[in-house]
């Protein structure tokens, strides 16, 4: 979604386009956008189960060990994803309403 946006606003395809098909790109971006996020955050809580069955473990593996210490880059992953995912929206918007 976001190469075709990409690729008609770089040949200055929106320049011309209605507003309906602004705005209508503008929507599919966005629920296409919020859809990622969502799968996103589905994995993100499953690591966080994993993690804490992990830390369950008694003797746990060097990779068990290492998954289970992971709870600080699973946090910042879910801030990125928001932080970029806004960015990355308020660009498309731009990029289509110029």
């Amino acid at each position: 979604m976001l190469i075709g946006v990409f690729v008609l606003a770089a040949f200055g395809k929106f320049e011309t386009a209605s507003d309906g098909a602004k705005y209508l790109t503008i929507g599919v971006a966005a629920a296409t956008g919020v859809l990622a996020i969502i799968s996103q955050y589905a994995t993100i809580r499953e690591a966080e189960a994993l993690i804490l069955d992990l830390k369950k473990l008694e003797k746990p593996s060097q990779l068990a060990l290492k998954i289970s210490q992971s709870r600080g880059l699973l946090s910042l992953s879910g801030i990125a994803i928001i932080g970029i995912g806004i960015v990355v929206f308020a660009l498309v918007v731009w990029a289509v309403l110029g």
